[in-house]
């Protein structure tokens, strides 16, 4: 299965810079990351952000808070468990207020935005808060891709870990090019040239 633009979102989990300094690889991961945002807002992909615990570790890198629609502060490790899957699915809004007694011909339709539930996600801890997030998520029934290349922990070792437990799963191992050509499809597709000037 490959990955369709319009059914996806992009969630960046906790490149947070008092983290980062620690993460091994960590220019690479988050220079991906950045590369990631920047092609899923090239192709109208919403991208969210967290941040596990702000105060201590500080707010997501500047370059990447800046790409998120929305970044959710968190205290658990998992962002499902702080409420990421209501942005990610949310319900739609009810009709309050006098709007029901009105005729039909003159309520307001109630307008549902259609369903991304192929989730892209990339992040900090690979072992911890990505880890537990995209378990959650998959427990949700969401399609959930691990961009490898924008992923890491403080050890090599914890984060190959993760990758193995999260290929066990159910979770899709992709690079970040592998998401940019699957969003792409064509040479033909109007942000090609874009696109591959960010990937380049």
């Amino acid at each position: 299965m490959l990955l369709d633009a319009a059914q996806s979102q992009l969630v960046l989990v906790d490149y947070q810079a008092n983290l980062m300094p620690d993460i091994f690889e960590g220019p690479l991961v988050v220079g991906n990351a950045i590369r990631l945002g920047q092609l899923a807002r090239l192709m109208e992909v919403p991208v969210w952000g967290t941040e596990e615990n702000p105060s201590r570790l500080g707010a997501n890198v500047a370059e990447v808070r800046v790409l998120c629609v929305q970044t959710l502060s968190k205290m658990h490790f998992s962002a499902v468990e702080e409420g990421l899957g209501e942005w990610l699915r949310p319900r739609p809004k009810v009709l309050s207020g006098n709007a029901r007694s009105l005729p039909r011909h003159l309520q307001k339709p109630v307008t549902v935005a259609p369903e991304r539930n192929s989730v892209v996600i990339a992040g900090c801890e690979a072992h911890v808060c990505l880890l537990q997030t995209t378990l959650d998520l998959l427990e949700d029934e969401f399609d959930v891709w691990v961009v490898t290349d924008a992923c890491s922990s403080r050890t090599e070792r914890n984060r190959d870990a993760a990758f193995d437990r999260l290929a066990g799963a159910g979770a899709e191992l992709v690079t970040t090019e592998m998401v940019a050509f699957e969003w792409l499809r064509s040479a033909e597709h109007p942000a090609f040239k874009a696109a591959l000037a960010l990937i380049k």
